[in-house]
C-alpha cells in the first residue's frame, strides 16, 4: 500500500540540533570564573519603556579574562544597565566609569563550582529530554506508517535510523556537558 514511506530524518536532526544549540546558549550563560560576553545575554534592561537585551543598549567587550565591560551608548541608560546587571543574579558587582560599566569577575569558590556543575547537568538533562521527544515523534510517524501498510523491514530500518540519530545527539550533549563541567571546575 504505502511502501514509498520516507521519514524526514533531516527534520528530526534539525530539531535535535536545535536542542543542542539551546543547550550551548544555556551553558554560555553559566559563569565559570572567566569573563565572556555571552554571560550577559539573559540580562534585560528597561530601556525606552521596553525590556531590551543588554547588547542592544551598549557594546559588550572582554578586555581581559577576568573583566567584562559594557560601553553604554546612551548616557541616560547607564544607571538602568547597572541596576539590571546587579539584579540579574550573576553575582557580579558592576563599577561605573562614565558610560563604561566594568564587571570584575570574582573567583569562584569550590562550593559554587559544584553548584554550577549541577546546574549544567540539569541543562543537559533538559536537552536530552528534548531530543528524546523528537525521537518519540519520529517513532510515532513510523508506527502510523506501519498502520498504513509499510513493510516490517522498512519499519525496522526507519526505527534504527531514528535511534542512531538519537544516540549521536545524546552523545553530543554528554560531550558538551563534560567539557562545561571541566571548564567550571578548572581553577
Amino acid at each position: 500500500m504505502s511502501d514509498d514511506f520516507m521519514l524526514d530524518t533531516d527534520d528530526l536532526e534539525r530539531r535535535m540540533d536545535g536542542a543542542i544549540a539551546s543547550l550551548r546558549t544555556e551553558f554560555a550563560s553559566l559563569r565559570t570564573g572567566r569573563g565572556s560576553a555571552s554571560m550577559l545575554e539573559p540580562v534585560m534592561v528597561d530601556a525606552y519603556g521596553a525590556m531590551t537585551p543588554i547588547n542592544q543598549v551598549g557594546t559588550v567587550n572582554v578586555p581581559e579574562p577576568r573583566m567584562v565591560t559594557v560601553n553604554v551608548w546612551d548616557k541616560g541608560l547607564v544607571s538602568k544597565v547597572e541596576k539590571a546587571i546587579r539584579e540579574s543574579g550573576l553575582g557580579i558587582n558592576p563599577q561605573t566609569n562614565g558610560t563604561i560599566i566594568m564587571l570584575p569577575i570574582p573567583e569562584l569558590n569550590e562550593e559554587r563550582r559544584r553548584e554550577l556543575t549541577k546546574v549544567a547537568g540539569q541543562y543537559a538533562e533538559g536537552a536530552r529530554v528534548s531530543i528524546r521527544n523528537v525521537r518519540r515523534d519520529g517513532m510515532d510517524q513510523i508506527k502510523k506508517a506501519k498502520a498504513d501498510g509499510i513493510s516490517e523491514d522498512d519499519q525496522k530500518f526507519w526505527e534504527s535510523e531514528v535511534q542512531t540519530l538519537t544516540d549521536k545527539m545524546i552523545a553530543a550533549v554528554d560531550a558538551a556537558l563534560e567539557n562545561k563541567q571541566t571548564e567550571i571546575m578548572q581553577v
